[in-house]
């Protein structure tokens, strides 16, 4: 979307984890002031590939919080993981527009982050669809009037598949999202419905909303992305093509909207759109988020690196797919009983201690056959 509208926008600075070769054709192509490279061992590719430039280049975790630093009016945060807190917390603190499409910095340190975005007077664009879809519909000026917010979820590939069928499921099923191409880990995610109990946890916090007025509808379509139910019974809801380019779009238009590569609805030729209730028999990843959202303190962090790890186990065949919920209720279960779970992380360093634990607790987890 930067190079097909390269004269909308200057690049500060551009970064990425460890792929040098497409961070220097990147920087090539957008020209920003400065580069940094998460993994040190891909400095010399790095300034190899950019010799001659005039481009700033950095490695190391540091330098990516230095780009995070640097005067751009528009961040997007898009580093997975918990790695991606410190950067996000740094652009949000010089008050920044931080276009948030990483889930683990409200999921781990929702408290953390909207305290610093209050204090800072940052504005947090959700870039996941769902959220994205809220944001457009949300009224945040007459916010009484507004009763539940609804995600829609397609139900990912088992959505019909009988609940002893799930259990012999392989990861190579697990990938076959009907409507998204997104990446391994996130497509098994969607078929879980752990993705999904993760955007409850983001929704609460982007929206100031208790969990019991935030639901769930399975929609196979993925046509309607959210809606907002007010409190005289009508509802508005956010309608487009199953494609991410519309909610990076908009998160980098806003609060203006341009014109993008995304086709609009035909609704006659799409023709019907069904929904259901989400089954949680079928989908304990829900109860485990509404749970975590309840308990506060660490449990989110919790959550999702119990999650990272089950998924892990998953993948590499050690455990089935019906035992990654019960992995992560595991670690949960046993988090609880530390002391400091109740407290909400004030910084990284409180993150990964919950994350390690977590991770060892679920790594732990005796329950499979």
């Amino acid at each position: 979307l930067l190079l097909r509208d390269q004269e909308s926008f200057t690049v500060e600075a551009l970064t990425a984890g460890s792929n040098a070769a497409l961070l220097v054709k990147q920087a090539l192509g957008l020209r920003p002031a400065f580069v940094a490279l998460a993994d040190p061992a891909g400095k010399d590719e790095l300034e190899a590939g950019l010799a001659g430039t005039g481009i700033e280049v950095a490695v190391g975790p540091q330098a990516v919080i230095e780009a995070a630093e640097r005067p751009a009016d528009w961040v997007m945060a898009a580093i997975v993981g918990a790695a991606g807190l410190s950067p996000t917390l740094a652009a949000i603190r010089r008050g920044a527009i931080v276009a948030l499409a990483n889930k683990e910095c409200l999921v781990c340190a929702g408290d953390l982050v909207m305290a610093e975005t209050q204090r800072s007077g940052a504005t947090l664009l959700p870039v996941d669809s769902e959220h994205s879809a809220i944001y457009q519909v949300f009224d945040f000026e007459r916010r009484d009037g507004i009763e539940r917010i609804i995600l829609t979820a397609s139900g990912g590939p088992f959505r019909e598949a009988a609940l002893d069928q799930m259990r012999k499921m392989t990861p190579t099923e697990a990938l076959a999202h009907p409507n998204w191409d997104m990446g391994a880990k996130i497509s098994i995610d969607s078929a879980t419905m752990m993705n999904k109990g993760l955007e409850l946890i983001e929704a609460h916090y982007l929206f100031a909303l208790p969990e019991s007025r935030i639901d769930v509808l399975v929609h196979p379509q993925s046509i309607i992305h959210a809606m907002v139910t007010h409190r005289d019974g009508g509802s508005i809801a956010h309608l487009g093509a199953p494609d991410m380019r519309h909610a990076i779009g908009y998160a980098l238009h806003w609060p203006d909207r341009a014109a993008l590569p995304v086709p609009a609805l035909d609704l006659a030729a799409l023709g019907s759109l069904t929904f259901a209730q989400p089954d949680e028999a079928r989908w304990p990843a829900l109860r485990l988020a509404r749970e975590a959202i309840e308990a506060g303190g660490a449990a989110g962090a919790v959550l999702n690196a119990a999650k990272e790890q089950a998924l892990d186990d998953f993948i590499a065949g050690r455990i089935r797919f019906t035992d990654m919920a019960p992995a992560v209720e595991h670690a949960l279960a046993l988090a609880a009983r530390e002391a400091g779970f109740g407290q909400s992380p004030r910084d990284l360093a409180e993150v990964l201690h919950w994350d390690g634990f977590a991770r060892r607790a679920a790594a732990q987890w005796q329950g499979a056959a």
